[in-house]
């Protein structure tokens, strides 16, 4: 059962997640490249922590590998989220991954062969109409977008397999093993990449000390501490439920954004309803959850 504790923790997490992304707009190095040094600074903080704590590094040979997929599906994430924000704005990257709450609303269910809430399906649905205004009028920032579209797709994801590993694996164990992951699969793609899609740019790019000191933040705020602590929280909290806090993350972000980054953040009225339009999904759930368990508990009792 979530304590206040928990809710607070969940939304400061949000908070700090939608500062992220304005930290990935600060690093000056590509994408890849900032993704796969976030990614090993991550791990190795995770595992210092594990360490000074005493924790375990143990897994089997079966969730060591499950664990490892799983960081790659991060690695999308991470890239596609960042990579919106590079195409487009800060802005449209958080209004794209606030879809995560629909891929959940149908992902969850049917990983977890339980049946689908229907008012969690119609709230997703809502998120989907609010992305409808927004690209229905002239949008110059469609690839963006749709890479923040794909970042939710992939928050939901890997949070409905953390869900399942967290019953049994320690959420910092989690954590150590997916950014792993993250990192191998960015250090076998990155090659790739750089030797099909972007044959212009240098193999690596190196970051200068101030990128390191923004992915440094990166990587122990938002990672060590905000992405173990919201695996923690799937204890406890549902993944929808959590899934769904974070398309408060636009509003956080985009406040900020417009703080820091001025102009290049102001869009159109149609964003704004838009996002106005997903907003109200976050508002109105813990009512229809309330009612949701009460006539659930009522069907029990009766039975």
């Amino acid at each position: 059962m979530a304590s206040r504790a928990d809710y607070l923790k969940l939304h400061f997490i949000v908070f700090l997640w939608g500062f992220s992304a304005i930290l990935g707009k600060l690093v000056s190095i590509p994408t890849m490249e900032m993704v796969f040094f976030r990614a090993l600074l991550a791990m190795l903080g995770i595992g210092l922590v594990i360490l000074l704590t005493k924790g375990t590094f143990r897994v089997t040979p079966r969730f060591f590998l499950y664990l490892i997929l799983i960081g790659f599906i991060v690695a999308l994430h991470w890239v596609s989220f960042f990579g919106s924000g590079r195409v487009a704005n800060v802005s449209v990257s958080l209004v794209g991954f606030a879809t995560n709450s629909l891929w959940t609303a149908i992902l969850e269910p049917w990983m977890n062969r339980t049946r689908i809430k229907k008012f969690e399906l119609v709230l997703g649905f809502i998120v989907l109409f609010g992305l409808y205004i927004i690209f229905s009028f002239d949008f110059q920032y469609k690839l963006g977008l749709i890479l923040g579209i794909l970042a939710g797709f992939t928050s939901a994801l890997f949070s409905v397999f953390n869900s399942k590993m967290v019953r049994t694996i320690p959420s910092f164990t989690i954590a150590f093993y997916e950014m792993m992951g993250c990192f191998v699969g960015l250090g076998i793609f990155l090659p790739l990449y750089k030797l099909t899609w972007a044959t212009g740019e240098s193999m690596l790019y190196w970051p200068s000390l101030l990128d390191w000191f923004w992915i440094a933040i990166l990587a122990g705020v938002c990672s060590v501490y905000a992405y173990t602590t919201a695996v923690e929280l799937m204890k406890r909290i549902s993944v929808f439920l959590i899934q769904l806090t974070l398309n408060l993350e636009p509003v956080y972000g985009i406040i900020m954004a417009l703080i820091i980054f001025g102009s290049s953040e102001k869009m159109g009225t149609n964003f704004y309803v838009g996002t106005g339009i997903i907003m109200i999904s976050v508002l109105v759930y813990p009512y229809l959850r309330k009612r949701f368990d009460q006539r659930a508990a009522s069907k029990q009792a009766v039975s």
